[in-house]
């Protein structure tokens, strides 16, 4: 063996590191002590390794050997001899500290296994070259400590701030790092092998954390206001008294002055962010994220909180000291994700960092801005604070298009007074799913001069009807009856008639139809005449190719089919699903169900039938409601015992009882089958059930079918359409 015990050597020595396997590298730098003794690695000769040929440790990393001596640290080498005299440190390519090597962690394995030396340093070099795929500038990083760098996402904003922290194991097996940058939080890890395992399990226990520096005035190098700042905060109305209060200081470099907005606890400087003329922002770097003016609610029962530092002052100027600023500005848009866990949540870490003087609050006042980034603060804000206990500012107009923006332009151009008046009526913050009526009122008003035109509901088109039962946007109407009664009829010659008058539009969920079938009976009571020249026409002239044509159109443009394409019946959530596709791509105004008993209604065996229905008539009324469209919904009775003939009740419907309690609408359409009670194309409407007394009553009516047509006319139209069909055969 060959030792070395001093730094003369190390120039030597790297011409014969130079020499080893590809498979090995050694990268970083070496700190090195005021010892000579050196952690090492070199070559055996070729006799030393035909020596060992026959023990155990024949591979080429046997080739290294370790020399041990009583101070050793771990890494790889400088490209120079370092003096003996001086602890190294070094701030390369961003990098702004290191620990001094009395920090640096002693791996055992390296002392005691060249085998795991030279592993490691395998791993580290792999580790590293990961780590600059992505940007990270790890060359000088050293295992088993913290580095700060420069974050290739966010490059630091404007101040350039290294706050990348990166945490690379002792063994140089994984990396772990996360930006502290509140604006932007990048984090990841990475290992050397994807199916390797760091000793130390970095990728799930390793948490960054940065140690907070301690500043104060005098380190900063902070002064008083010089009298040029203080008449730039004049012609925005904040007086010097304010600026003294608030701490409000400035700092001189590169020959330019910077307001300095002093971070303060309990009298203490936590933190400094700094502002220059051009409205450049930046903070200390590493110091703890809290409010601005955070001392003043202390024990605030009421609490404001604004966006910006000058607004803190302007609120002051109105008389509210109990405010706060927010550090880091707001973001683009609120995030519509979950809020994050403590640790996690960066960009509001200020927030759990005075949760002590928050938690004391009853009452929470966000004056955030109010340009789309102000509002998705304010909800950030509430969001993690409890909506409960916010209020939120609404600022008074400038002109006729816009808003003031901010505390302080309302203080610059309306006064203190009318600051103070905004604060004051502050409204409550809204909570999804609880309101007030003053966020209907708009909607009341417009209801009460019926600006919509269709308050009382769409007529059917039939005179006998148009006292019972009119068609409102957002209803259920639950129509029953016994088989072959004519429900699916009735409800298409419905739909005829609402796009005559009214122009909707309507999707189509109809089981127990073809389509082509569906499409005829469509087109004749459309066209008015039969589809085919068939025993059921009579007489009466077949539709013509060109009125097939148009029909056709007209049925393309107004009606959209929900059908499953295999052989698995369509769920109600399906169903309403599509639906909701065709409101918003289509504009359609109607969904009809048809029927209950054709849908799938697998459900958990601890939940009844009633329980069931009860739980989808309730999607089926809020879907109704939200995209304002009616739906009807055919529901079959159950079998009757001892039937009489005549019309079913809406409490004979198969299945629950909740059919006629959700429902807005109940609707019979009834039959008469016996040629000696009457005419048998008579078909009787009972309206049993109208939750809206704006729109109809319970009553019935009389509508003649015409078999021929498909059409339902009213009795005296009736007999004029039956007297024309008779002079027609002639």
């Amino acid at each position: 063996m060959r030792f070395l015990h001093h730094n003369q050597c190390l120039c030597s020595s790297f011409s014969k590191l130079s020499s080893l396997s590809s498979s090995f590298y050694l990268m970083g730098s070496f700190n090195l002590c005021k010892s000579s003794s050196l952690l090492f690695l070199s070559p055996l000769s070729s006799s030393s390794s035909s020596s060992s040929s026959s023990s155990s440790s024949s591979s080429s990393l046997q080739r290294f050997f370790l020399y041990k001596s009583n101070s050793v640290l771990h890494g790889s080498f400088p490209v120079r001899p370092m003096s003996r005299g001086k602890a190294f440190s070094m701030k390369p390519n961003g990098v702004s500290s290191f620990t001094s090597h009395a920090n640096v962690p002693r791996p055992p394995a390296f002392m005691e296994n060249p085998l795991a030396e030279a592993l490691s340093l395998t791993r580290l070099n792999i580790l590293k070259k990961k780590l600059q795929e992505l940007d990270i500038d790890a060359e000088f990083c050293v295992p088993g400590q913290t580095n700060h760098l420069l974050c290739p996402m966010c490059k630091g904003g404007d101040s350039g701030e290294r706050a990348l922290s990166l945490h690379i194991s002792e063994d140089g097996g994984a990396a772990v790092w996360m930006c502290f940058r509140a604006k932007c939080g990048w984090k990841g890890r990475t290992l050397a092998f994807a199916d390797g395992r760091s000793s130390h399990q970095i990728s799930g226990q390793l948490t960054l954390k940065q140690k907070k520096r301690k500043i104060t005035v005098e380190s900063l190098q902070l002064e008083p206001l010089c009298d040029e700042l203080v008449a730039y905060f004049a012609e925005r109305l904040i007086s010097k008294d304010t600026l003294l209060r608030n701490s409000v200081m400035q700092k001189r470099s590169n020959n330019q002055i910077s307001i300095a907005f002093t971070y303060k606890r309990r009298g203490a400087l936590i933190s400094c962010k700094y502002r220059d003329v051009n409205k450049k922002f930046w903070q200390e770097a590493n110091t703890e994220k809290i409010f601005y003016g955070l001392d003043d609610i202390d024990g605030a029962s009421d609490i404001i909180i604004v966006e910006g530092e000058i607004d803190k002052l302007s609120m002051a100027e109105a008389g509210f000291h109990n405010c706060v600023s927010v550090p880091d500005g707001a973001p683009p848009s609120a995030s519509q994700k979950d809020v994050p866990p403590v640790d996690q949540d960066m960009k509001y870490q200020y927030l759990w960092n005075c949760k002590d003087y928050l938690s004391k609050a009853s009452r929470i006042i966000l004056a955030t801005d109010g340009d789309a980034p102000g509002q998705a603060l304010a909800e950030e804000i509430a969001r993690r604070v409890g909506r409960e206990r916010c209020w939120r500012v609404k600022w008074p107009k400038k002109n006729e298009a816009n808003h003031f923006k901010d505390a302080n332009e309302v203080l610059m151009y309306l006064g203190p007074e009318a600051l103070r008046e905004v604060v004051d009526n502050a409204e409550l913050f809204p909570i999804r799913g609880l309101f007030n009526f003053k966020n209907y009122f708009d909607e009341i008003d417009s209801y009460y001069h019926k600006k919509g035109g269709n308050e009382f509901g769409i007529p059917t088109g039939w005179k006998a009807l148009n006292d019972l039962y009119n068609v409102v946007p957002g209803e259920l109407t639950i129509v029953t009856g016994i088989p072959n009664s004519g429900k699916s009829e009735w409800i298409d010659a419905l739909l005829c008639n609402l796009n005559e008058s009214s122009g909707w539009k309507f999707v189509l969920c109809s089981m127990e139809n073809q389509v082509r079938e569906h499409a005829r009976k469509l087109l004749e009571k459309r066209i008015k005449k039969p589809f085919f020249s068939a025993r059921y026409g009579g007489a009466v002239e077949r539709m013509s190719l060109d009125e097939l044509e148009q029909g056709k159109q007209w049925l393309n443009d107004t009606f959209f089919l929900a059908r499953c394409e295999n052989e698995s019946l369509p769920s109600i959530n399906w169903v309403l699903d599509l639906a909701k596709a065709a409101v918003l791509r289509h504009g359609v105004s109607g969904l009809v169900i048809d029927p209950y008993n054709e849908l799938d209604h697998q459900r958990p065996s601890s939940q009844t039938e009633t329980e069931y229905v009860s739980q989808m008539l309730t999607k089926v009324k809020r879907f109704a409601q939200h995209h304002a469209c009616h739906v009807w919904f055919v529901a079959h009775p159950r079998q009757l015992q001892n039937w009489s003939g005549g019309a079913p009740n809406m409490y004979d419907i198969s299945g629950s009882a909740h059919f006629i309690n959700k429902c807005d609408n109940g609707i019979v359409i009834h039959r008469n089958r016996d040629p000696e009670s009457g005419p048998i194309d008579l078909v009787q409407v009972c309206v049993r059930k109208v939750r809206n007394k704006v729109a109809g009553t319970i009553g019935e009516a009389y509508l003649a079918y015409n078999r021929v047509t498909g059409e339902f006319l009213d009795t005296d139209e009736s007999f004029r359409i039956e007297q024309r069909l008779k002079k027609s055969k002639f």
